[in-house]
């Protein structure tokens, strides 16, 4: 009796959280999907979407490869871990080793590695899944796929920094650029979507949720990003800062007698929209809090709509034409007036807005915000762990092939 069409399971691990979903071979709603989180914690949750149904379930001090095990008893109940292909893995950051996704081997394993002194909150997580999951299912493929992959095409006027050759040569300082697999799904759906030549086309899409970045895109290639060597860089985030004058940070280690460790901490957890606010991470919050007169949430949400177009406006020269802005992420595809208010500064580029079509953007639902032919202004709902299957999908018939050949 035929097993039916492959399955492929997407994994996304972070340092106490397992992100899972199960897609069928050219399908691209997920049969399951759902978040191991708090892991090693005494009050570890896992949540699991089945179809219309979503259930919770408490992991007690649950490890990844109990949170894994947990997820691969649920594929046996509906019979679908005979039927699973192949296994693709979300990985941070694949330096310059990795321009695309690869099927994982000893040797790849091996340059994540020495990749995670450039991700050394990420990559080590990305690895623990990806030895779980090798163990407990070690007869099928399994793809790494690499957020900074799509930005590899980007040229050197646009990832080197103005520092010594040598911060280059031997610690490989430079910029990668994040959320690649996004950016570049986004990317494709906006061709689809706007009807433009695959061939020859320019948009900046920006990603925006509690991380954000702003990618210009040339006929599907990545040719500036506004995140650098880690994803600090760039927009005005949740809770990072973004950019930030390399003084200022020089004359507070000195005023305060921080520690590096107390810097980044500062940087990376208590700055972005939280610090400016002194309320929230949360844009959602924060835009409630400044419609009822909050005046430190009212200043984080220009300070980051200022940023943004003034990222957006920048990466627009790195294009020969601009056809579209794409708004996408969370914040991206759900906050209709900071998108507004970021068009409303993008005038001078011909960008307008068609008022009723943005508020009807939210939720789910793509589609063209903007009133004028071109540039369009479009949002789009991402989706990374559809790229990573098909990814996937795709790595595991080609060595499946070649192992016939």
């Amino acid at each position: 009796m035929s097993r039916g069409p492959g399955l492929v399971l997407v994994l996304n691990c972070g340092s106490s959280s397992l992100k899972f979903a199960l897609h069928e071979i050219g399908v691209r709603a997920p049969s399951l999907s759902g978040l191991a989180e708090r892991l090693g914690e005494d009050h570890a949750t896992i949540t699991v979407k089945d179809g219309n149904t979503k259930t919770t379930r408490q992991l007690p001090n649950a490890t990844h490869a109990v949170a894994l095990d947990d997820v691969l008893n649920v594929l046996a109940q509906h019979g679908w871990l005979d039927r699973l292909s192949a296994v693709g893995h979300r990985v941070a950051h694949g330096g310059e080793r990795f321009a695309a996704s690869v099927i994982i081997t000893p040797q790849v394993i091996a340059d994540i590695e020495a990749a995670s002194h450039l991700a050394p909150l990420h990559n080590p997580a990305a690895l623990l899944g990806i030895r779980v999951a090798l163990q407990r299912l070690p007869g099928i493929p399994h793809a790494a796929v690499f957020d900074t992959a799509f930005h590899q095409t980007m040229p050197r006027a646009a990832y080197m920094y103005a520092l010594p050759m040598w911060a280059y040569r031997d610690h490989g300082v430079r910029r990668y650029g994040f959320h690649g697999t996004s950016h570049r799904f986004v990317a494709q759906e906006a061709v689809r979507m706007l009807d433009l030549d695959p061939h020859d086309h320019g948009m900046v899409i920006a990603h925006l949720g509690n991380g954000s970045s702003a990618t210009a895109v040339v006929n599907g290639r990545s040719v500036d990003t506004t995140m650098g060597l880690t994803p600090l860089e760039g927009l005005v985030m949740g809770s990072r800062s973004g950019d930030v004058d390399p003084g200022a940070l020089v004359y507070l280690m000195r005023s305060n007698g921080w520690t590096v460790d107390e810097l980044d901490t500062i940087l990376n957890r208590q700055s972005g929209l939280f610090g400016l606010s002194e309320l929230s991470h949360d844009c959602r919050e924060l835009t409630q809090a400044a419609a009822s007169g909050d005046d430190g949430a009212t200043m984080a949400i220009e300070v980051l709509v200022h940023r943004l177009a003034r990222a957006i406006g920048g990466l627009a020269t790195s294009l020969q034409r601009l056809d579209a802005v794409v708004f996408t992420g969370g914040i991206g595809e759900n906050a209709a007036g900071i998108r507004e208010m970021a068009l409303r500064r993008l005038a001078p580029l011909g960008l307008d807005i068609d008022p009723d079509a943005n508020s009807l953007a939210v939720g789910g639902v793509s589609g063209l915000i903007s009133a004028g032919s071109r540039p369009a202004a479009l949002v789009v709902n991402t989706n990374e762990e559809w790229m990573i299957a098909c990814d996937t999908a795709e790595l595991a018939q080609q060595q499946q092939t070649a192992a016939v050949a």
